[in-house]
């Protein structure tokens, strides 16, 4: 999965793109998935001349999920193959300890595009493609309005960004006149945790939201179908539904529905979606998911934007915040100038025992 160093840092006529990201931990699926949608684009785009007559030349470093490995990676992406980009891993950790790195700090760098779930940062030297966590967490809860249900239950891993997360979440349900059920910190003690599943379920809500990652979301599930086979259970995108329906099972999938930054990655419907399944058929030897499309999607947004601008290029992402800027990457678009969240995109999958329906 590691791209490989088909160009010379010191060669004139390339981009530098970077990126230090998880491809190894238990969660790792969503960072090879992202990986692999990035470098599709990127093979693409050098078969046909790189940007502007520029080859781009991707390098990619393992974080293992670990902030200070990620620290580690950052710096000598930065400081020995002096990338011109520097693009995003996941999680809200990892992403933090990035932009307190003093080699970043040095830098002028933007971060762009992580993959985060939880924070939310008004920082000048990060550019997300996606939507924040409560853009998502809105959609979700506008979904099921017209059920009428009324009753939440919230389940959340234990962690500083994910107990801002639920806060957030919280006020949110108060103010759309909800009711929250009960909650579950989720711990490191299996245990415990099965019996706040269990204890959960036994407040009967009417469909419960979860902010934790892959494998968690997943040993949760499992214990809750024990008790509420039939229960709604909403996740963001971030969840990596492959990995989801290993640990957790076929049948405790059901019942689960989750948000989605960009269409579906099985289909044809606009130029990106088409795109994005002719260039991984062509490119890669795995099937198509939405974190590659993310990927996919993110590599372009980079590119145009390079593509475009008439100054540096590490001056490009700076250039991008401060304009009011749309542009259209072929039926989804992206904006700048408003946030720091290029995309508004939110939409909403049911996975099912035979795979997830948009």
């Amino acid at each position: 999965m590691m791209p490989s160093a088909a160009f010379s840092a010191e060669d004139a006529n390339t981009i530098v793109v970077g990126q230090a990201i998880d491809l190894s931990s238990p969660n790792a699926a969503i960072g090879r998935d992202y990986v692999a949608g990035i470098k599709t684009y990127f093979d693409a785009l050098n078969s046909t001349g790189g940007i502007n007559g520029k080859k781009v030349r991707y390098v990619v470093r393992d974080d293992q999920a670990t902030p200070a490995v990620a620290v580690k990676a950052v710096t000598e992406l930065i400081e020995r193959d002096q990338v011109d980009f520097l693009l995003g891993g996941v999680g809200d950790n990892v992403t933090q300890a990035v932009l307190n790195a003093p080699a970043f700090k040095r830098s002028n760098l933007v971060l762009f595009a992580p993959l985060v779930d939880a924070i939310e940062l008004n920082n000048n030297r990060i550019l997300f493609w996606r939507p924040g966590y409560l853009q998502e967490v809105q959609h979700i809860l506008s979904h099921f309005a017209p059920l009428g249900i009324k009753n939440v239950g919230i389940v959340y891993q234990d962690g500083p960004a994910t107990q801002e997360a639920f806060r957030s979440l919280s006020t949110e349900l108060r103010g759309r006149g909800l009711t929250l059920t009960g909650t579950v910190r989720l711990g490191n003690n299996e245990k415990l945790n099965a019996q706040e599943a269990s204890r959960l379920a036994a407040t009967k809500p009417g469909f419960v939201i979860v902010i934790a990652d892959t494998i968690s979301s997943a040993l949760f599930l499992k214990e809750f179908r024990k008790f509420a086979s039939q229960t709604y259970v909403a996740g963001t995108s971030l969840i990596n539904l492959e990995t989801l329906r290993e640990v957790a099972g076929a049948r405790a999938v059901e019942w689960t529905v989750f948000s989605q930054v960009v269409p579906n990655p099985n289909t044809g419907k606009t130029p990106i979606q088409l795109e994005h399944l002719t260039m991984m058929k062509k490119y890669r030897d795995e099937p198509p998911s939405s974190l590659t499309l993310e990927g996919f999607v993110v590599a372009k947004a980079l590119s145009k934007t390079i593509q475009r601008s008439k100054r540096s290029t590490r001056t490009v992402l700076q250039d991008l915040m401060a304009q009011d800027t749309n542009i259209d990457l072929g039926g989804l678009s992206m904006s700048s100038g408003k946030s720091n969240h290029l995309s508004s995109y939110v939409d909403i999958a049911l996975f099912k025992k035979n795979g997830l329906i948009f």
